[in-house]
């Protein structure tokens, strides 16, 4: 196997809360340590910070779909998207 679980700290795979604003109302997300690394770096690299990045991408998201059915979930996959893409580039380097 992979041995993902085995080689990685129990701390990446904890739940962490956090209260953002988005849009003036005060809401809560729970994502993963890992996935929060992943929002702080992309915003580190767009000039903004975590919460920032997290407001713009769900009024995107609400831009281009009209709704939000998980703003958890929509930001895992930006998580992944932007990995993905990450490795990409450095794939062609």
């Amino acid at each position: 196997m992979c041995r993902v679980l085995t080689t990685h700290s129990q701390e990446r795979f904890t739940k962490i809360n956090r209260s953002i604003r988005i849009a003036g109302h005060s809401t809560s997300v729970r994502l993963e340590s890992a996935f929060w690394d992943v929002l702080e770096d992309i915003a580190s690299r767009e000039g903004l910070s975590t919460a920032q990045l997290i407001s713009v991408l769900y009024h995107e998201a609400l831009d281009k779909h009209g709704c939000l059915a998980s703003l958890a979930s929509m930001l895992r996959t930006v998580c992944v998207i932007y990995q993905e893409e990450r490795n990409a580039r450095s794939a062609l380097s």
